[in-house]
């Protein structure tokens, strides 16, 4: 891999809504902003494809399989613009009543990694489990783009180190984290916080996009794998964009082994 690698990425934080046609004619718009501002990937939040607050009945009647109208769009922009494009998706599960929550990373040749949320958000009041089915622990979900490699996990699973260790164990240079990470008390700070840890622990970049205010706490960030916030978005919509550089990742990791220095490894149950 070239020491000099680096992407241009960019998060784009917008509010995904109950018409599966505006969600994608938004997700075109925000598209063709990053990409002509540079962004060679573009990440959006979770349950990008379909959303309502609280989730109900119709996450099931909305979702779609891999071959779906939302995957070959995101798949069409990415060839239009040259881009990878990593967006949540409400997909079919196995039975009827549920749906998986799904992200996908596509370029324009099509999908290059898909991850399914493996911790399901029980808390805080509310019950996901009740129409997501989690997806399978096991093999991580990373691809690469121009010699760089990303990693894929969703909202709840940032409260869990395990998820981004065992990124980390696949070689992952950076963790992203589409998310819709519900407003309440303190849950700013969490979401700040454990952002930030999980690039300091893990000596990775995370790129990470929410929803806006007033459903999610919004800030969107690019971090580096000292914790520190290169770019990021408010409570509103909109883009925030970032450089990954291969040789900070490197410099990094020289200064602080902590991946090289462990003595414990992660097992999924």
């Amino acid at each position: 891999m070239p020491e000099n690698a680096a992407v241009p990425v960019a998060v784009c934080q917008f509010a995904p809504t109950s018409s599966r046609e505006a969600n994608l004619e938004r997700i075109a718009e925000l598209t063709a902003d990053a990409a002509s501002r540079g962004a060679r990937l573009i990440v959006f939040p979770e349950y990008s494809s379909y959303f309502v607050d609280p989730l109900d009945a119709s996450l099931a009647a909305n979702a779609e399989g891999l071959d779906g109208e939302f995957v070959s769009t995101l798949s069409a922009l990415a060839a239009e613009h040259a881009v990878v494009i990593v967006a949540g998706l409400v997909e079919r599960a196995s039975d009827a009543g549920h749906v998986r929550n799904a992200v996908v990373a596509v370029r324009g040749d099509g999908v290059l990694a898909v991850y399914r949320k493996q911790h399901l958000y029980d808390a805080f009041g509310q019950t996901e489990s009740d129409w997501i089915e989690a997806g399978e622990t096991g093999e991580a979900a990373t691809f690469e783009v121009a010699g760089i490699r990303f990693g894929l996990m969703t909202c709840y699973d940032l409260r869990f180190p395990e998820v981004g260790r065992t990124l980390a164990d696949a070689g992952v240079d950076v963790i992203v984290v589409p998310a819709e990470w519900v407003r309440g008390p303190l849950k700013e700070h969490h979401w700040t916080t454990l952002l930030a840890a999980r690039a300091i622990e893990n000596t990775a970049y995370v790129v990470a996009a929410d929803h806006p205010a007033p459903i999610g706490v919004g800030h969107s960030q690019i971090i580096d794998p000292q914790g520190v916030v290169l770019a990021g978005v408010g409570v509103v919509e909109g883009i925030a964009i970032g450089v990954i550089e291969r040789a900070a990742i490197a410099r990094v990791r020289e200064a602080n082994p902590a991946l090289r220095l462990r003595r414990y490894r992660v097992i999924p149950a």
